[in-house]
């Protein structure tokens, strides 16, 4: 008896409806063609430097000002979905997406290019965080995690799968193919969007049709009342649109335009020596904290800054970035090291960080469902000790390292990433629902692209200098006394009388430890930033049942 009461009290297994698995099939290819085209087009910058007879200053402009579009979009998408509607919003984006790609790809010229690569990062920019907002409101919030994890495999999956496959198709059919390739991808997308996305949270669509089809009924009903002119006098008047917040969003675009634009061309452009940088440096430092004043004083903000006040919120954004610093400034300087001590080419380099993103596919979903178990701040702490034993393994590589002490780095690598990016989403986006799930997972995707432009930033100056003074320290060594020089030099080599090829030889040899070196160092102040990270994890509470705050408008 007690047992069929048991069995009866036992909540039933959660299961997807159809129109939520094409939701969430959609939301996953949107994600993958934005996530992919930021890093696809790397590996094609000296064809494209070739074919359009453009300098390499001018071309970056083909990746930065994709960023930054992408950069001014992530925060307001929310806001854009409640004006527009979320389901137009969305669709259109993707159309435009669509669009310009195409125009990338018959561009005749590199300015037309780099327009349309901002037109291009300004509709992907709400790509992101409407498919994740889209994938976690097919979610309970007991089943956060699993939502977390789905969307992670894209995140994770896309940067990996762009290097790779923009080698292969520039190699095969010409750079102009890793844009004209998202054509019919980008016309499916949209076609799905079109059928299965709704304005409403979590409805499907013959719900929907069925309460249209109860209202015009109703509708038809009153029309015959003689009541209804009382009726309609009696209620209450529609809510106008609320107004445009226009100052808010000016300091948006001009605080994080300029921010992007001093973390992408500040090392070029010898930071604040140039006035360029200083100019948008003092700016971005002017426009954002304006943003956030005008933001908390308005009634209608495009930014809902007062999210910052739930401590989940901050938390978890304030970890976000801190894994986007760790893991951009890892990739960013990860290739370089490949290309210069094993001489891999772009495919084989983008080859090399698969198996480890199919590791964190593979243990996304067990995060997800461990989350229902486990405490999210315990399998956090699991993914910072497996970064923390990753860097460890990377601080003693030497110019001897072969291909095995990469590939076991990396895999230990994956098995930290997916216990990092899903509880950190699940446990923030999982307290959400509505406008405000839309709005936090648009700050969130913005932190973590903001902390991973700092971490490139600052690994592309610190590579720099630090390569520079490690080649001065190693310089003062060799010398015809230094018996290290002796051993690395062929038998009866008489070192007071080099010949020019032998003196360029050591040079070069001279570079490679003086990276080397620069890469160990480089490895311990990335680690030493991130576990900073622990700070916020201890602060990270789980909390059932938030909503947002009652003030939020």
């Amino acid at each position: 008896m007690s047992n069929a009461a048991t069995a009866k009290a036992a909540p039933a297994p959660f299961k997807l409806s159809t129109e939520a698995k094409f939701i969430i099939a959609t939301a996953v290819l949107a994600s993958l063609l934005e996530i992919i085209d930021t890093s696809i087009v790397n590996v094609a910058i000296p064809t494209m430097m070739g074919n359009l007879g453009a300098t390499q200053e001018d071309i970056s402009w083909v990746v930065i000002g994709y960023i930054i579009a992408n950069a001014i979009v992530l925060p307001a998408s929310a806001w854009l979905a409640g004006q527009f509607g979320r389901r137009n919003y969305y669709i259109t984006c993707i159309m435009i997406f669509t669009a310009t790609s195409v125009a990338c790809g018959l561009a005749p010229n590199l300015t037309t290019l780099v327009i349309f690569r901002i037109l291009q990062g300004l509709a992907g920019g709400a790509l992101l965080p409407t498919s994740q907002a889209l994938i976690q409101e097919q979610f309970p919030q007991e089943h956060a995690g699993t939502g977390s994890a789905i969307y992670g495999m894209s995140v994770m999956i896309g940067p990996t799968i762009g290097p790779t496959l923009g080698g292969y198709l520039t190699d095969h059919f010409g750079w102009r193919m890793i844009f004209n390739i998202n054509l019919p991808l980008g016309l499916f997308a949209a076609f799905m969007a079109y059928l299965y996305v709704t304005e409403l949270s979590g409805a499907s669509l013959k719900s929907i049709r069925a309460d249209k089809a109860a209202r015009a009924q109703a509708e038809k009903v009153r029309a015959l009342s003689n009541q209804d002119a009382a009726v309609a006098a009696a209620a209450p008047p529609k809510p106008k649109t609320p107004p445009i917040d226009a100052i808010g969003l000016a300091l948006l675009c001009v605080g994080i335009g300029c921010l992007q634009y001093v973390l992408e061309r500040g090392e070029a452009d010898g930071w604040f020596e140039d006035r360029g940088i200083l100019i948008t440096a003092v700016l971005a430092g002017l426009a954002l904290p304006t943003f956030v004043w005008w933001e908390l004083k308005t009634a209608f903000p495009i930014v809902e800054v007062r999210l910052f006040r739930i401590a989940v919120v901050r938390s978890g954004t304030i970890l976000m970035s801190m894994l986007g610093f760790m893991l951009y400034g890892l990739m960013f300087i990860l290739p370089i090291m490949v290309t210069t001590f094993l001489h891999y080419d772009a495919t084989q380099t983008g080859m090399m960080f698969i198996p480890g993103a199919l590791i964190t596919a593979f243990c996304m979903p067990m995060a997800g469902k461990l989350l229902q178990k486990v405490d999210a701040r315990i399998l956090i702490l699991w993914g910072v000790t497996m970064i923390t034993i990753m860097f460890t393994m990377f601080t003693r590589f030497s110019s001897q390292t072969g291909t095995d002490g990469y590939f076991w780095a990396l895999i230990v690598r994956g098995l930290a990433m997916a216990f990092l990016f899903v509880p950190i989403n699940a446990v923030v986006l999982g307290a959400f629902r509505g406008k405000e799930l839309g709005q936090v997972a648009g700050l969130m995707n913005l932190l973590r692209q903001t902390g991973g432009s700092i971490g490139i930033a600052l690994i592309n100056t610190l590579l720099d200098r630090n390569s520079k003074q490690n080649k001065l320290d190693l310089i003062n060594h060799v010398t015809p006394f230094d018996l290290g020089v002796r051993a690395n030099m062929p038998p009866g080599t008489d070192l007071r009388h080099l010949s020019e090829s032998a003196i360029r030889a050591l040079d070069h040899r001279v570079d490679a430890q003086a990276f080397m070196l620069s890469f160990n160092q480089l490895c311990w102040i990335i680690l030493f930033v991130f576990l900073c990270s622990i700070i916020p994890l201890v602060t990270l509470k789980p909390q059932k049942g938030l909503s947002a705050p009652a003030d939020a408008h």
